[in-house]
């Protein structure tokens, strides 16, 4: 029995086009993140799914409603989905982190595993929480087609998982905005179908 899950990263949001840490932050899609979920929604529009599960903030929720217009199926908000919480880093580019909190960006770069900003999550705890959503996918809807809409991180970590990697090695893996992620799941392991695959834009009316 195979289980089909489609892992999709949100489309461009603001504060991503200007390459600041967002978790738990929220942000629009900008208007080229709206045009990625459309190019996803007619790249998957055949595709019969069982079920939606997605990450509880706007950028996924707005990347989710584009891609399931006309579809009557379940949608599911799942915290477990979510992209890592940065702490008091949210909202700021790597160089104010730097400038603003020295001692601590570069204790959380030493230890990949469980270093943090403060107030936020190690990659060891998302690691967790993430292969906890996982597995009671393959519990609940065995068999199903899932779609899933994510984050880079979430997706990273499955990858490391399914084919042996340790989570610190999650950055090994591209996760474009806008791109999906396939992978079969079977009674005697997972086969990838894609990996980051990005749909071509459709043309500006």
């Amino acid at each position: 029995m195979r289980t089909a899950l489609w892992l999709i990263r949100h489309g461009q949001t603001l504060l991503n086009k200007q390459r600041r840490y967002q978790g738990r932050t929220d942000s629009p899609l900008t208007p080229f993140g709206v045009r990625q979920a459309q190019a996803l929604a007619r790249r998957l529009q055949r595709l019969p799914f069982t079920v939606a599960i997605i990450s509880p903030c706007e950028r996924a929720r707005a990347t989710a409603a584009e891609m399931l217009q006309g579809r009557e199926i379940p949608r599911i908000e799942d915290a477990r989905w979510s992209e890592t919480d940065h702490g008091r880093w949210e909202g700021l580019t790597y160089a104010e982190v730097r400038a603003r909190f020295p001692e601590e960006a570069v204790a959380r770069f030493a230890n990949a595993l469980h270093g943090r900003a403060q107030g936020g999550e190690s990659l060891a705890e998302v690691n967790a929480r993430v292969l906890e959503a996982w597995n009671s996918l393959l519990c609940e809807y065995p068999g199903g087609r899932i779609l899933v809409v994510t984050h880079a991180a979430p997706i990273q970590l499955i990858l490391c998982r399914i084919t042996g990697l340790a989570p610190t090695d999650h950055w090994r893996w591209r996760i474009d905005l806008g791109s999906l992620t396939a992978i079969d799941v079977y009674g005697g392991g997972s086969i990838v179908r894609v990996v980051n695959e990005t749909p071509l834009l459709g043309v500006r009316g």
